[in-house]
C-alpha cells in the first residue's frame, strides 16, 4: 500500500512547481546583493534594497525552502528513494543548496548591517552555483543514472 495513493502526482507537481519558485529566489538574490552593494550604507536606496531583500526571503525563499523539503520527504517516503544510488548523490545537492540558501539568509543581515564583504565580482560568480548544482539535481532525478 502506498503512503500518498491518488496524492502522488499533486505532491509531485507541488515539489517541482515550489523547487522552480526557490530556484527564482536563489537566482534573483545575488543579482539584488550586487545592485544593493553599489549604494551608499544608510541611504534611502540601501533601505529600499533592504526591504527588497527581505521581502524575497520571507515572502518566496524561505516559505519554498520549507515547502520543497516537505514534499520532497513525503516523495522520498513514497518511492523509498534512499535505497537508490542516485538519491544520494542528489540529496546531497540539496543539502548543499539548503546551505546556499542559509549563506544568502546570512548575506542579507550583513548587508543591512552596513557590512560588504564581497566584491561584485565574487557575487557574480556565486549567482552561478545555484543553477549548476540544480542543473545536476534534474539530471540525476530524471535519468536515474547509479
Amino acid at each position: 500500500m502506498s503512503f500518498l495513493g491518488a496524492a502522488y502526482l499533486w505532491v509531485k507537481a507541488a515539489h517541482i512547481i515550489f523547487v522552480i519558485f526557490l530556484m527564482a529566489g536563489m537566482f534573483m538574490m545575488p543579482r539584488f546583493f550586487i545592485y544593493h552593494q553599489e549604494c551608499a550604507v544608510g541611504s534611502d536606496e540601501d533601505r529600499k534594497w533592504i526591504m527588497r531583500e527581505d521581502k524575497l526571503r520571507r515572502i518566496i525563499l524561505n516559505p519554498s525552502l520549507v515547502i520543497v523539503w516537505i514534499f520532497g520527504l513525503m516523495l522520498m517516503v513514497e518511492t523509498r528513494a534512499w535505497e537508490m544510488g542516485w538519491f544520494h548523490a542528489k540529496l546531497l545537492l540539496v543539502l548543499l543548496l539548503s546551505g546556499y540558501h542559509g549563506w544568502m539568509i546570512g548575506y542579507v543581515k550583513k548587508l543591512a548591517r552596513g557590512e560588504r564583504p564581497l566584491s561584485d565580482k565574487k557575487l557574480r560568480m556565486i549567482n552561478e552555483i545555484p543553477g549548476i548544482m540544480v542543473a545536476f539535481v534534474v539530471i540525476l532525478a530524471v535519468t536515474r543514472p547509479f
